[in-house]
């Protein structure tokens, strides 16, 4: 069974990751940020908070293929990004995830509802896909499976959303501004990326002519 991405993350959230979007290693408050906002940070309902309309969540399964084709590029994509904020405001409800070797196979994220499934979840499962590596639900549990096989992380979890009720956190202002200036370092790290690539490139040019140039004055002497 696979982990999700960050270790002990509801305790320990302060683990060094990498920024898909930039190399450099975060910062452990950049990373807890990254966790508590974003796509995915939301709380699912509880025994506490349940509602006719959305029953409580009580666990979460997702089975996905090693390797991103075949449809399985979203899946791993949402294993990454939005499932780690899921457990981080979710800490109670058990997330598991299974990576197999079956590209051909489905990605499917299975939601285990209390007593019974949502309307919504009703209507959105998928009645042709099953999942063999999803644990089996209990007696007061109802299960339902979104395929999502060729879709973006992002429509999997506007998926998800309609399915369980889920209410997004929002960012506070302070969390707003400690957003914009890590975009801003990220594009000023692109620029210096790109700047540092040109210089190099000129420099290989550079060489490149000059060995150019001492080939012809090579020929020249031996005519």
């Amino acid at each position: 069974m696979l982990s999700l991405p960050y270790r002990n993350q509801s305790t320990n959230p302060t683990v060094h990751r990498r920024n898909p979007s930039n190399p450099t290693l975060l910062t452990p408050h950049s990373q807890l940020l990254n966790i508590q906002v974003g796509t995915g940070a939301a709380t699912l309902p509880t025994v506490a908070n349940a509602s006719k309309e959305f029953p409580a969540i009580t666990r979460l399964h997702l089975t996905y293929a090693r390797k991103i084709y075949g449809g399985h590029q979203g899946a791993r994509h949402f294993w990454r990004n939005c499932l780690p904020r899921l457990k981080y405001h979710n800490p109670a409800i058990p997330m598991t995830v299974r990576q197999t070797e079956e590209q051909e196979g489905p990605a499917a994220l299975t939601i285990y509802f209390a007593e019974r499934a949502s309307n919504a979840a009703s209507l959105l499962s998928a009645k042709d896909v099953t999942d063999k590596h999803a644990p089996a639900p209990g007696e007061a549990e109802q299960t339902a499976v979104l395929d999502v096989k060729n879709l973006d992380y992002k429509d999997i979890w506007a998926k998800v959303k309609n399915m369980t009720g889920a209410q997004e956190i929002q960012p506070t202002p302070e969390q707003e501004s400690e957003l914009q200036k890590l975009e801003q370092m990220r594009q000023q790290s692109d620029k210096d990326r790109a700047r540092i690539a040109a210089i190099r490139q000129a420099k290989a040019d550079q060489e490149r002519m000059l060995q150019e140039a001492r080939g012809e004055v090579e020929k020249l002497r031996q005519l």
